[in-house]
């Protein structure tokens, strides 16, 4: 693990080992190094609906579980570099995240973790540029993608009109679009800042009208490219307090929320640890937790001894 992430995570690990909350793995022992998450050869079809044409069975679509809202298996995703050469990005990641649940997606930068995400978006031009060389994704729908920058997503002049941008594709009445906006502003907690222009918001501010856009048109996946990365402490806790209201809720949304930030673990249901293009570790915060630690304290004997 890099030093900057080991020297991160000396900070936020005490207060974070305490965490109690939902677990999709109880048992340490159930993590592997690297993590695969592949089911019982019995439960591998016959059938190829995945990427790529490599050794190995393919996963039919049909024996995804319902209970999860996103699930890749076996996903790699590889660039012709110079001279010929193939470079891998991503290597036989596999993943799980539970229907209202928010999991976070960490690793130091370079990892594929943006990579990774943009495998399960809806967004036509993302889906046309990433597909996997080889595995198979699904994703529940509804879906939308936020991304890092809002002023790349926020483009409306005033916070209403942008929620609603997005509902001119379906056969609404007025009343109907009204109604939609209004509860996702509220479920953001920016129902009070609707007629606002969207110049006077903050980067916080205008990440959680980019959410509420996600929620207006019913949205069962939310997938989160590292929404905090320009905002400051204050702004931070509002776009992540946001996004736990919305996973909370009767809609039964799930988020995966990539992050370079260890403090924000605390609010997660799970975690998945990437590096160097594969999935480290998978499952509940506590693990992860305790993995940073056993990792941090090798790291430290090996430069003592």
């Amino acid at each position: 693990m890099p030093a900057a992430l080991l020297s991160a995570a000396a900070g936020v690990l005490p207060a974070m080992a305490a965490r109690s909350g939902p677990h999709l793995m109880k048992k340490p022992s159930s993590l592997s190094y690297p993590c695969s998450l592949l089911p019982p050869s019995s439960f591998i079809c016959s059938e190829s609906r995945g990427f790529g044409t490599g050794g190995g069975p393919r996963l039919d679509s049909s024996c995804f579980s319902s209970s999860f809202a996103i699930e890749g298996r076996n996903l790699s995703f590889s660039v012709a570099g110079s001279h010929g050469v193939t470079v891998p990005i991503l290597r036989d990641c596999s993943l799980r995240v539970p229907s209202r649940q928010l999991w976070m997606l960490l690793g130091p930068n370079g990892c594929g973790k943006s990579t990774l995400l943009k495998f399960f978006s809806d967004n036509q031009i993302l889906a046309g540029l990433l597909s996997p060389t080889e595995g198979t994704v699904h994703v529940n729908r509804p879906k939308s993608f936020v991304f890092q920058n809002p002023d790349h997503q926020v483009v409306m002049p005033t916070v209403e009109a942008d929620v609603a941008f997005g509902l001119g594709r379906f056969d609404l009445t007025l009343d109907e679009v009204r109604l939609r906006v209004s509860k996702a502003l509220d479920a953001v907690g920016m129902l009070k800042y609707s007629r606002r222009p969207i110049q006077t918001l903050s980067g916080g501010q205008k990440q959680r009208v980019a959410i509420a856009g996600a929620l207006a048109e019913a949205s069962k996946v939310l997938l989160l490219d590292e929404l905090t990365t320009f905002l400051d402490e204050y702004d931070q806790l509002g776009v992540i307090n946001a996004v736990k209201k919305c996973v909370a809720g009767t809609e039964g949304v799930a988020a995966l929320w990539v992050t370079h930030r260890l403090e924000e673990l605390r609010h997660a249901d799970g975690a998945i640890y990437m590096e160097d293009g594969r999935i480290i570790m998978h499952g509940d915060v506590v693990s992860i937790v305790d993995f940073f630690k056993q990792t941090q304290a090798d790291y430290i004997d090996d430069i003592i001894f």
